[in-house]
């Protein structure tokens, strides 16, 4: 019989990190010269009266995370604001690598000094934003058994340094959308082999739970995270609800004067008390969301959770954050540190200044007080 979770004022909060602040060739093919995730940005409209686009960093700071000066800004923010260490994105196709520049620059300088993990994420990049297969401009596949090697030794040096961030003894390695590979499983177990052979103790899958599927992991991971807010918005919406938002599509195609952004959205706080309020697998990491909204990158066709505000977020965070100690979970995921253009944003901005990581800081104090 497993033994009762006890309460734990130590769980960590990791942030999600989105890598897509610097230019790459691909990207300037794809969308211009000089192309990222700012472009977007700074280009968005609201869509409403009162809906807050664009938004904009805090004394217009549009950083290059290429510049070794903006990572360690950032770590030095995320410390003092309690956050305990970054997930990076890691794009990987088949050999090929996109944005792998400050990671590789933080694994070859050794700074800055602050525990980071990898989030695979395994889908195609397409023109519409979403992994989906139409208008794609790089497909994501796999290979055999060589390519994983490949892929693999790549991340060893990154799993083998001390900031990398353990689950179980273990360095732990997100998979966002693990249902696209069939034959991950054997992946997974090629590469706990090859890492006890390279002297590590093995490797701590952790499947990502998103609106894609919510389904539990099997036994060859060693723990789930809720991807919030698409985990709470797949599992909330019921069957009605998404036959509604269908109907709405279908007429907003008839009618170009239908507002587009209330086809796509939903209301903040109820979020976050399904997310709060459900009940989550022993070996399930909690998550939590900042905010979330896309215009940036699909303007009418956006989806948004409407109503978030610093306050609110601080509240549910503190409720998340102690249901995570009460269950004695070691990690809380939150969506995210820089997700400018999906409205998922620690660093502050123009609109809010510091408010949601003073939030963020106050809410992690007064659980581990």
């Amino acid at each position: 019989m497993p033994m009762p979770h006890q309460p734990s004022s130590s769980t960590k909060v990791i942030a999600f990190h989105l890598p897509q602040f610097h230019p790459i060739p691909e990207n300037d093919r794809w969308w211009g010269e000089g192309f990222t995730d700012w472009t977007n940005v700074r280009r968005a409209r609201p869509l409403h009266a009162g809906h807050q686009q664009p938004r904009v960093p805090l004394g217009g700071r549009y950083y290059d995370l290429t510049d070794a000066a903006t990572r360690e800004w950032q770590a030095n923010l995320a410390r003092e604001y309690r956050v305990d260490g970054f997930c990076y994105y890691h794009y990987w196709f088949n050999g090929k690598k996109l944005l792998e520049r400050p990671a590789e620059a933080i694994l070859a300088s050794g700074s800055p000094d602050f525990p980071f993990c990898f989030s695979w994420a395994n889908e195609s990049w397409t023109r519409s934003w979403d992994g989906a297969t139409r208008d794609v401009l790089i497909e994501q596949n796999y290979g055999g058994e060589r390519e994983w090697r490949m892929h693999f030794d790549y991340l060893l040096p990154f799993f083998s340094d001390p900031r990398y961030l353990t689950y179980q003894g273990k360095p732990m390695f997100l998979v966002y959308r693990p249902q696209d590979f069939p034959a991950i499983s054997q992946m997974f177990a090629a590469w706990q082999r090859w890492a006890e052979d390279a002297g590590i103790s093995g490797i701590s899958f952790i499947k990502t739970l998103t609106c894609f599927d919510d389904r539990p992991g099997g036994p060859e991971y060693a723990a789930s995270v809720a991807f919030e807010p698409w985990l709470a918005i797949r599992r909330r919406t019921s069957f009605g609800l998404r036959a509604r938002w269908f109907a709405e599509r279908a007429v907003r195609a008839l009618f170009r004067s239908f507002d587009a952004c209330r086809s796509h959205e939903w209301p903040y706080e109820a979020i976050w008390e399904h997310m709060v309020a459900r009940k989550y697998a022993t070996n399930e990491f909690r998550g939590a969301f900042v905010g979330w909204d896309n215009t940036p990158r699909r303007g009418e066709h956006a989806r948004i959770v409407s109503g978030a505000n610093p306050q609110a977020f601080g509240r549910f965070m503190r409720r998340q954050l102690a249901a995570a100690a009460s269950e004695g979970s070691p990690f809380v995921f939150v969506n995210a540190w820089n997700e400018w253009a999906e409205g998922a944003v620690l660093e502050p901005d123009e609109a809010h200044g510091y408010a949601y990581l003073e939030q963020f800081r106050d809410a992690v104090e007064a659980v581990r007080s």
